[in-house]
């Protein structure tokens, strides 16, 4: 079987830390292409690890080689739906980075311009391949958990901002803050153990009060390009709940920058049978046996590494056929419930979807 043939469209530390070693260690891929607006980043990846593949500054250069048959978008999230639609447009499958599109207008071209193509397209959705959120899921759709009636879910730093001053803290370049940074994380893996129910309302608010603040004590801090001189005008905390067509509810708490303990990756679900907690790639679960309170917390390795599963999951879908884990309907509907939140905030009042 011929190896799939892929291009990698942005080379920073998203795709130097978490794409381009996958492709590498999986034989049924080769990247072919690496493409950066800093062509020094495009190269330095090249000679590491492909250094057959071809550099490109302009992906649209990139996307008239017809020897490619997918893209792995790993741009600031503004670029996103722009460079997929034209990638879809070119022929090509894609895989994007999170956050789908920075507002569904964006989600939507992007979900169409697939199904016009014909082509398959994926956006990473980490944390379900975990062990914890695999075991979970297993246990919701044995029907363990019983009626899944409502939740809560949040990521929260207490000095965490990526970047300061570079795109993630600019609006028009990222979409917004820690919600759409750290809440597509944690509301996706919450609404998917759910059994994927559709939102139909939401209300929000959202802070900034840290745009002045250079403390950090995350790792975090250190991801994008900061400048000093550079722009803040999104959210440092955004609150709010989350309702579905079937009832539930789901609560929500995302941070860069809070005054808490320590930093917390959370997803909590109660059902009619029992409960559910997954913090930090660990889950435990909350149920009563023969009258008897009981919780069950798995012993065996968890294996954390989504990234590569995400991967594994879209070389599989275009080599072998396999069921992609993440359908863009999926997308649509996560970009609804980030743009309603923002507007929930800006606006004081509940927005229907």
């Amino acid at each position: 079987m011929a190896k799939l043939r892929v291009a990698l469209i942005g080379n920073g530390g998203i795709c130097r830390g978490c794409h381009v070693s996958h492709y590498y260690e999986d034989e049924r891929a080769e990247v072919v292409a690496f493409c950066d607006i800093i062509e020094e980043r495009a190269i330095a990846l090249r000679d590491k690890y492909f250094p057959n593949a071809a550099v490109y500054t302009d992906y649209k250069e990139l996307l008239k080689d017809e020897s490619i048959d997918a893209v792995d978008i790993c741009t600031p999230n503004y670029l996103h739906s722009i460079i997929a639609v034209d990638a879809f447009k070119a022929g090509k499958h894609v895989l994007c980075e999170k956050p789908d599109a920075v507002n569904v207008q964006e989600v939507l071209k992007m979900k169409n311009a697939a199904d016009e193509a014909g082509k398959v397209l994926m956006v990473i959705r980490n944390n379900r391949f975990a062990t914890a959120s695999k075991y979970a899921k297993k246990f919701v759709e044995d029907g363990k958990m019983g009626d899944i009636y409502c939740g809560r879910c949040g990521w929260q730093r207490r000095r965490g901002i990526p970047g300061k001053g570079g795109w993630f803290t600019t609006k028009a370049q990222s979409g917004g803050g820690p919600l759409i940074d750290l809440g597509v994380h944690m509301i996706d893996l919450a609404v998917w153990l759910m059994g994927n129910p559709t939102p139909v309302a939401v209300s929000a608010n959202t802070y900034t009060k840290f745009a002045d603040n250079d403390t950090s004590d995350s790792v975090n801090s250190k991801f994008g390009d900061a400048n000093a001189q550079g722009t803040f005008d999104v959210e440092d905390l955004a609150m709010g709940m989350i309702r579905f067509d079937n009832g539930a509810v789901l609560q929500i708490e995302f941070s860069w920058a809070s005054n808490i303990k320590e930093e917390n990756r959370f997803v909590e679900l109660r059902g009619t049978k029992a409960g559910l907690s997954w913090k930090d790639n660990g889950v435990e679960i909350f149920t009563e046996e023969d009258g008897q309170l009981l919780d069950i917390a798995p012993r065996g390795k968890m294996e954390t590494d989504g990234h590569k599963r995400n991967i594994e999951n879209f070389i599989d879908v275009l080599t072998e056929g396999a069921e992609p884990v993440f359908k863009p309907s999926q997308g649509v509907d996560m970009i609804k419930i980030l743009c309603a939140i923002y507007e929930s905030a800006e606006t004081g009042r509940e927005v229907i979807l």
